[in-house]
């Protein structure tokens, strides 16, 4: 009876180290640097041309994925980052934007995807 018990142990626990719960979107920051956990460390919606952009998207889950961000200008498509992940618990994933020559100032959004859906978006600015 021992060796049973101890084998269902071994299953429930085995069972449950496999059990993965799907990434989801916890947050999303923008600002102009980073923490070392890959957070926002000085969060901000309004940028100057020159400023690096950086995004950090925040999630739940522990599972294997994709997290992507679409950076836009208006409706235009600047960029369109993925980054493979494997995750177990909450996690920030960063992504950042710069420009050689300035942003154009104006209206900007970036929209969140995981595993090619799109899951939130965050609008920001440039300006002088």
């Amino acid at each position: 009876m021992t060796n049973v018990r101890a084998c269902v142990l071994v299953i429930v626990v085995f069972a449950a180290g496999c059990s993965d719960e799907p990434l989801q979107l916890a947050n999303i920051q923008t600002g102009r640097s980073l923490n070392s956990d890959g957070s926002i460390a000085s969060i901000t919606t309004l940028f100057k041309p020159s400023e690096t952009i950086y995004v950090s998207v925040q999630t739940t889950g522990s599972a294997p994925g994709t997290i992507g961000v679409r950076w836009m200008y208006n409706d235009r498509v600047i960029d369109e980052p993925v980054k493979q992940v494997d995750f177990t618990g909450p996690a920030s994933t960063e992504f950042h934007m710069q420009s050689s020559g300035g942003f154009a100032e104006g209206d900007y959004t970036v929209d969140i995807l995981i595993n090619g859906e799109k899951v939130g978006s965050r609008a920001f600015k440039v300006g002088s």
